[in-house]
């Protein structure tokens, strides 16, 4: 199969690459974080999580962040939210969400430590979520959790990934989103699990999520894209993580993302010295370097470049 000739890219970082800051992220940061991704050229930014502050305090201004983001909205960008349940969802609408998602597992033990219920319960509960949003004309994104490996139960069968895909498909989700939550796959691996995916969903109706634990998300976004899978997540700076997976790194970066899709000439609308910008802002914010490759190595040639004697 050829490469696609362009790539829809998801930025996570004000939602998946926040969340588990132990430090509360300041509202006005957040909102201009958004606006920078923007600048940057991004035009899908989820934007915020309508959890309750409780079990995620760093979320907790999800209806301000939202309002005032879609209060200045740029043209033909879209501002999804996380929205775990019913009361989510109804909080995220009446801030002016017009997409959300929602997210499952494909294994048992950690949908039970994620969001305290089996896989099966996890989805019933989605329906009435999907079925309302629905109704309000809300656009609903699905992911997957743990589509490749485990921490409490190690590999995950290929199969049961396509089977709860197949099911948030039915329920009325455009897209799903296949997450590698602790970052264990590998080409091969992630070979196979969209091999069993793409049996029962549409190759357009597929997106891959990759983290960066064993710094192998560049290589299994090359080998979906051989695949055909044309949608990639992905946090500015490499933010991110998963509280419930031990040692797992953060988000695959977007700026390393755009730059292997550059060198492949493949389009996606952004450009990669503003959102180089972008990460050293926030990670500057948040009192450390960029996670990124791509981002230290080219502000490290811009520093290099400022010292450097002009020849004469």
């Amino acid at each position: 199969m050829s490469l696609p000739a362009s790539v829809r890219i998801v930025e996570m970082g004000p939602r998946d690459g926040l969340q588990n800051e132990k430090r509360l992220v300041p509202t006005d940061t957040k909102v201009e974080l958004v606006r920078r991704l923007e600048g940057a050229g991004l035009k899908a930014i989820e934007t915020t999580s309508f959890v309750s502050p409780k079990w995620v305090p760093q979320m907790g201004d999800n209806s301000e962040v939202l309002s005032r983001v879609l209060a200045q909205a740029a043209a033909g960008v879209a501002y999804p939210v996380l929205t775990p349940n019913l009361k989510g969802f109804e909080a995220a609408l009446a801030a002016g969400a017009t997409e959300v998602a929602v997210f499952g597992a494909a294994s048992e033990s950690f949908s039970q430590k994620n969001i305290n219920c089996s896989i099966a319960e996890s989805l019933e509960r989605f329906r009435p979520l999907t079925e309302a949003a629905q109704a309000a004309g809300v656009k609903v994104r699905g992911y997957v959790s743990c589509v490749v490996g485990c921490p409490y139960e190690g590999a995950v069968a290929p199969q049961k990934v396509a089977e709860v895909a197949a099911t948030l498909l039915e329920m009325g989700c455009y897209e799903v989103s296949l997450g590698d939550t602790i970052g264990v796959g590998n080409p091969a691996s992630i070979s196979r699990m969209l091999e069993a995916v793409m049996k029962r969903v549409p190759v357009a109706r597929v997106a891959g999520h990759y983290h960066d634990t064993y710094g192998m998300a560049v290589a299994n976004v090359f080998a979906s894209l051989q695949m055909g899978v044309a949608v990639f997540d992905a946090a500015v700076g490499g933010l991110g993580g998963c509280p419930y997976a031990a040692g797992a790194s953060g988000n695959l970066a977007t700026e390393d993302l755009v730059w292997m899709l550059d060198g492949l000439g493949m389009a996606t609308g952004v450009e990669l010295d503003a959102l180089v910008d972008v990460a050293a802002w926030i990670s500057a914010e948040l009192g450390r370097d960029p996670a990124s490759r791509v981002a230290r190595a080219v502000l490290a040639k811009r520093a290099q470049r400022a010292t450097t004697p002009a020849q004469q």
